[in-house]
C-alpha cells in the first residue's frame, strides 16, 4: 500500500509526519520526496529540504550526509530566466521507519515563498523482530 503526503512549508519549517502505530508492526520505505515552487516561473527559488527519523532543533539548508537521523534530502533550484530552468536533486536512504518523521525547508534565496511538498511512502508489515530493530534505530537516531 502507498501512502502519500503534500503540502506548502515556508522558509524553516520543521512538520511532523505521523507514522508511529502502538505496536510498531508497520513499517515505511520512501519512495518519493519532491518539491516543486509555489510560483513557478515568476521568482528565484533555492530550497533545501530533509526527512528526519528525529525532530531537528532547526531547519538549515546545509546537509550532513554523515548524520544517521538524515532518512532523505532533496533540493530544488529555479528562477525567472529561461537560463536557469527548474532543477531538482533527491538523495532518498533505503531504510525501514515505523516512527514519526520530520520534514524541514530551507529557502536560501531572499525573497522566494513557501515549497509545494510531496512524500510518498510504502507501507510495510514487519514481524516482531524487525518492528523492534526498526524501533530502536528510530529511538537512537542511528542507521
Amino acid at each position: 500500500m502507498i501512502k502519500t503526503f503534500k503540502g506548502k512549508a515556508a522558509d524553516g519549517a520543521i512538520i511532523e509526519i505521523r507514522l508511529s502505530t502502538n505496536n510498531g508492526m508497520i513499517g515505511y520505505l520512501i519512495r518519493k520526496f519532491q518539491f516543486f515552487p509555489s510560483k513557478f516561473g515568476n521568482h528565484d527559488q533555492k530550497s533545501t529540504g530533509a526527512l528526519y527519523s528525529v525532530e531537528p532543533s532547526a531547519a538549515s539548508a546545509e546537509l550532513n550526509f554523515d548524520d544517521p537521523t538524515l532518512l532523505a534530502a532533496v533540493c530544488m533550484s529555479t528562477d525567472n530566466s529561461e537560463a536557469n530552468p527548474l532543477n531538482t536533486n533527491v538523495i532518498v536512504d533505503n531504510k525501514i521507519i515505523n516512527q514519526d518523521i520530520f520534514f524541514t525547508h530551507q529557502n536560501t534565496h531572499a525573497d522566494a515563498g513557501p515549497v509545494n511538498w510531496y512524500i510518498e511512502l510504502e507501507q510495510i508489515k514487519l514481524d516482531l523482530s524487525e518492528a523492534t530493530v526498526a524501533t530502536l534505530k528510530d529511538m537512537r537516531g542511528t542507521n
